[in-house]
């Protein structure tokens, strides 16, 4: 994809978000410096709870945009049964999220938000995760092994727990990783014109 000028910066520190962007073969600079705060009320629908958290991102960015800069955000978001599931905040909260998603089916929705100094949107995907019945000594070992306490959900679908937990999908694998790029794509197009 041709830029025709454009600088895109990508607004998270995320080592999957950066992985799947530079698989669009553009150029793009990473910034997360932002004043927000991710905060929501508990009564907010959790469907557009993403999307708040990925235009407060956008938002909150530290600096004004140049004239041919855009800037990319997003928030992903586990949601299971009525509970969302974000980052975890110890080892049992690992094992507790865990042990809710083994059995069943999830939704994974991320929000992607794109802006300029002109125009600003912001788009969603979502997709449903079925795992398997996981045994205590599986999540045991991915905890202990794999560390998943910067992953929404206390997974990662790229790890050894999606290679042998993950029994089906409906949906884009890459939103489930955090960034669903084939929006990042059309978007992209639509601002570049």
């Amino acid at each position: 994809m041709e830029l025709k000028g454009k600088q895109l910066i990508l607004a998270s520190n995320s080592p999957r978000r950066k992985e799947l962007l530079g698989g669009l073969d553009v150029p793009f600079v990473v910034d997360a410096k932002t004043r927000f705060h991710e905060r929501f009320a508990p009564d907010t629908p959790h469907e557009i709870v993403p999307v708040l958290m990925s235009e407060g991102k956008s938002e909150g960015f530290h600096r004004e945009l140049a004239e041919n800069e855009i800037l990319i955000t997003a928030d992903t978001m586990v949601l299971c049964g009525d509970e969302i599931l974000g980052k975890p905040r110890s080892h049992a909260d690992e094992e507790r999220m865990l042990r809710m998603l083994s059995g069943r089916d999830h939704q994974v929705i991320t929000a992607v938000t794109l802006r300029d100094r002109h125009h600003y949107k912001t788009c969603t995907d979502v997709a449903h995760v079925w795992f398997k019945e996981l045994s205590q000594a599986e999540i045991d070992y991915y905890i202990n092994h794999y560390h998943p306490h910067d992953k929404a959900g206390a997974y990662g679908i790229q790890e050894w727990i999606g290679y042998i937990g993950i029994t089906r999908i409906e949906g884009s694998y890459f939103n489930i990783m955090g960034l669903p790029v084939h929006l990042v794509y059309e978007m992209l197009q639509e601002f570049i014109g």
